[in-house]
């Protein structure tokens, strides 16, 4: 039998559709059906400006908005050859760890809530609430910031603001513990996760997964540490507040445990990075640039760690105020695509607790 998972189904994070075939409970072919939400992105970027670019490239993925919207910066001021403030560099790390852990809150809370868990979600939207409030006192925004510009930032940190996010970053470390405790060692997350949706290490390299999926596989690989961009080559020292969190099972337990042990961790570069904000004190937050920017002719990649995976920005220009081409390479696609190999062979009631694990967002996929 034939059936269709989706495109609305509670557990596929947004519109995608899974065809998938059964013989009795077992499945033995399943097939994402991609595309329902794609808005041509790609394209609507060859006719703005860098500007409004920035706009487009944050909704994607629309819970790391800030992530996103960094790597157009930062490609457009490698063929600019700009050098950012440092004050503007230090900030933008800050956020973008702020946004990695809002990120992966949102999977520990609804994860549970697909596997029939309902309170783990109230939780982990109390923590994000502490955290959306300082993203949202400097941004303006909650979802869609919009506070990046080529060569800085929009504006200079508001009085007080580093204080508030120590606060709010202390009291979502001490309460962590209560979510995790619902999650990591309960014995029917445990029963639903443990041994279930295997991704061995070959498909993850064979497919190009990437993020905390791959890393529970037991890929050594992040960005941060390995290929280090904005303030993350001095954090991810010897000593340093950086790791990077592995685990070998490569199943969907370790990939629950994997994204709740890369809050912390984030945390703590968070905190890091409002130290060293202190201790730069005041200065240039951004880069005066005329009226009409426009990029040298040139072409970058630039690849960063999102919080759902590598996240690549091709930027081809031809010295206009809009790219040429800026083509994305886009986490979550690679990582929806390597259902195919790991749904055979599974049941159906798995495929839920499955599709849930490997933490995506459609809007990523379809682009």
């Amino acid at each position: 039998m034939v059936l269709n998972i989706g495109p609305q189904h509670p557990a596929t994070h947004g519109v995608l559709r899974l065809r998938i075939t059964v013989d009795g409970e077992q499945i033995v072919a399943a097939e994402p059906i991609i595309g329902y939400m794609h808005r041509g992105a790609e394209k609507l970027f060859e006719v703005r400006d860098y500007r409004q670019i920035i706009v487009l490239a944050n909704r994607h993925d629309w819970l790391s908005a800030f992530n996103n919207e960094v790597g157009v910066a930062l490609a457009a001021e490698h063929l600019l050859g700009m050098e950012v403030p440092e004050r503007a560099t230090w900030t933008r790390t800050l956020l973008s760890e702020l946004s990695r852990v809002l990120n992966h809150l949102m999977f520990l809370g609804s994860y549970p809530l697909e596997l029939g868990a309902i309170t783990p979600m109230f939780y982990s939207f109390r923590e994000r609430e502490e955290l959306q409030a300082v993203m949202e006192e400097f941004s303006g925004g909650r979802m869609h910031y919009m506070c990046t510009r080529v060569g800085g930032l929009l504006h200079d940190l508001p009085d007080g603001w580093l204080d508030r996010v120590d606060a709010a970053v202390e009291k979502v470390r001490s309460r962590m513990p209560e979510l995790e405790s619902m999650l990591i060692g309960n014995e029917i997350v445990t029963a639903r996760t443990r041994g279930v949706g295997m991704l061995p290490l070959e498909q993850v390299l064979a497919y190009g997964v990437s993020g905390p999926i791959a890393r529970a596989s037991g890929l050594d690989l992040d960005l941060r540490r390995d290929e280090p961009y904005l303030a993350y080559g001095e954090l991810f020292t010897d000593g340093g507040p950086g790791q990077v969190v592995t685990r070998e099972a490569g199943d969907c337990l370790s990939r629950l445990e994997v994204l709740a042990e890369q809050v912390h961790v984030s945390l703590d570069l968070a905190r890091a990075c409002t130290e060293r904000l202190r201790e730069i004190g005041p200065g240039p937050y951004d880069t005066k640039l005329p009226k009409v920017l426009k990029v040298p002719e040139g072409e970058h990649y630039f690849h960063g760690e999102n919080p759902l995976g590598l996240n690549g920005y091709y930027l081809v220009s031809r010295g206009d105020k809009a790219p040429h081409r800026l083509k994305l390479r886009s986490a979550s696609f690679n990582n929806v695509q390597v259902l195919r190999e790991m749904l055979p062979g599974t049941v159906v009631a798995d495929m839920v607790a499955i599709l849930g694990s490997m933490f995506f967002v459609v809007g990523d996929i379809d682009k």
